[in-house]
């Protein structure tokens, strides 16, 4: 093709791909519809709504021509067949699964651009010469079983299915029994037949998502070209003390469990602030037993999320604060128990791939920044296997995982630019990858 030529000769140059992002946000109003009732967008792993969300997909991807797929644990898959098909594949997408009340963009952004992107690439240039693939993993906010990451782990074997029937939701249903009346299918790769997602033909992975901070607005810069992903470690920590009577029991001889936690948290805030950016520290739960007014509390549960884009200063400040809540401890007279939840190291994107975006970002005229993500995203499982990037767009006043969740249709727009044209590249090109 003349524009190909054209565009390999001087990609600088060369025109602009702009599919029409009304496609895109046509199909984000579209998937905002599967919601739990109640404020903002309620789409929790193996729930009615979540199945009709995936169902949806896979209608809407099979109508545009792509071969589809689901898994068995229901991540759905659209595939653009290239006409290499001995090389690997150039897979794109994110999460459909949203927090309880959240928004319309997280997660479902990166799908419906994806959706939009391959299918414009399909219709303008034809088959690749890699084959391009959509991905909507079924889960990644860890929202209704306390794990997260379900769908994107099953495939690049974090998971093997064994822990299905260790976690259980609040009403007691195990991620087994949730699962078997919607995860069913199969995947494209003959040799994952049977209960295995794992794929081992992936080239490169490619995520689009709302930045969920509020950098890019704050200062003024349409694309985040993501370095890396803050690693993060979780706990939950109990803290025993004695219940006893509030009116009878002197100051001096307590062993208040509230109290104790409550030094250590104030410690932990103030150590934190102490470590600089990009550390950030979090207590988002407290429970205290028995949470009576007229009685000391005996026992508390609190949990802890550390996270910070530097593995070797993420461990060090863990073990600092871990040591310090020790000393309040035996200090008050109180037992501490803590269980590791999540340790996930910081996942380096791949810097031949943000240099790509780089370039991207000057050929559309662009502004951009690199910077770290201190959420987590699915492409941090898939940083350690094969080269990956990672996309953001401006959230309005940093808002995420809320109703008030937002960003333009300008921004998200300009996102989907910028994928397409990396998308372009990868599996349109005469490189290796």
């Amino acid at each position: 093709m003349a524009e190909d030529q054209e565009r390999a000769a001087n990609p600088m140059s060369a025109p602009i791909i702009q599919p029409p992002a009304s496609i895109m946000l046509k199909l984000l109003d579209e998937l905002a519809a599967f919601s739990a009732p109640g404020p903002g967008i309620t789409r929790l792993l193996y729930t009615p709504e979540w199945n009709q969300a995936q169902l949806f997909l896979q209608e809407k991807m099979a109508g545009l021509g792509l071969k589809v797929a689901r898994d068995k644990v229901g991540n759905v898959y659209g595939r653009l067949i290239g006409r290499n098909e001995d090389e690997k594949v150039i897979l794109t997408g994110s999460h459909v699964d949203t927090v309880v009340n959240g928004g319309k963009y997280d997660g479902a952004y990166g799908i419906a651009a994806a959706v939009t992107a391959i299918h414009y690439l399909q219709q303008t240039y034809g088959a690749p010469q890699r084959t391009l693939e959509v991905v909507s993993f079924c889960e990644e906010e860890g929202s209704r079983f306390p794990l997260t990451f379900w769908g994107s782990g099953h495939v690049t074997g974090m998971y093997d299915g064994s822990e299905a029937e260790s976690f259980a939701d609040s009403e007691g249903i195990t991620l087994r029994t949730a699962m078997a009346k919607y995860g069913d299918g199969d995947t494209f790769d003959s040799e994952n037949r049977g209960y295995s997602c794992r794929r081992k033909d992936i080239g490169a992975f490619v995520e689009l998502h709302i930045e969920q901070g509020i950098l890019l607005e704050k200062t003024g810069t349409q694309i985040g070209i993501v370095q890396a992903i803050a690693g993060q470690r979780r706990f939950m920590v109990k803290v025993t003390g004695t219940a006893n009577h509030a009116g009878t029991t002197p100051m001096n001889l307590r062993k208040d469990a509230l109290a104790g936690a409550s030094e250590m948290l104030l410690m932990l805030e103030r150590l934190a602030h102490g470590a600089g950016e990009p550390l950030v520290a979090t207590s988002g739960r407290l429970e205290v037993i028995p949470n009576t007014p007229n009685v000391i509390p005996g026992e508390v549960h609190f949990t802890l999320d550390i996270r910070h884009s530097e593995a070797e200063k993420l461990e060090s400040f863990c073990a600092d604060i871990l040591s310090i809540f020790d000393e309040i401890a035996e200090r008050r007279g109180l037992t501490i128990e803590l269980e590791s939840r999540l340790s996930a190291p910081p996942a380096p994107m791949d810097s031949e791939m943000c240099q790509r975006l780089e370039r991207i970002c000057q050929q559309q005229d662009r502004s951009y920044r690199t910077m770290v993500s201190g959420a987590g995203h699915d492409a941090q499982l898939f940083a350690p296997q094969c080269p990956t990037a990672m996309i953001f767009v401006p959230s309005r006043d940093g808002i995420s995982h809320s109703p008030a969740e937002y960003s333009s249709p300008e921004e998200l727009a300009a996102g989907l630019d910028v994928l397409t044209e990396l998308l372009y590249e990868l599996a349109y090109k005469e490189i290796s990858v």
